[in-house]
């Protein structure tokens, strides 16, 4: 599957709080696999900290940090539209917002997708 470019779009909560990470550990990645851990939650790694598969699929970006999907992931959601998003509470994860009380949560909707 062909990388893409495209914005990921975000709550204004969820913008907000990757700008505040960014400030602090610079450029970010985030990745949504769908596998042990949290799930289908998404994870934040400071850009290069998370081994990407070779199957994993670049969404696009989110405020100019990218956005990859596991391939087996990306196979049951492609008809699903995203929405980066954040909600108070703790993950179960390494992922960077851990530290703030809050987790990025995905909000999700059946669409139609070419």
């Amino acid at each position: 599957m062909p990388e893409t470019q495209d914005p990921v779009p975000a709550t204004e909560a969820a913008l907000a709080l990757v700008r505040r990470l960014a400030a602090v550990h610079g450029p970010l990645m985030f990745h949504l696999s769908g596998g042990c851990c949290d799930g289908s939650a998404p994870m934040c790694f400071a850009a290069g900290e998370f081994k990407l598969g070779e199957r994993d699929v670049k969404l696009g970006e989110v405020d100019g940090h990218g956005f990859w999907i596991g391939g087996e992931q990306w196979a049951r959601w492609s008809h699903t539209s995203i929405t980066l998003d954040v909600v108070p509470g703790r993950g179960a994860s390494f992922s960077l917002e851990i530290p703030e009380g809050v987790r990025f949560v995905i909000r999700s909707a059946v669409c139609a997708r070419p």
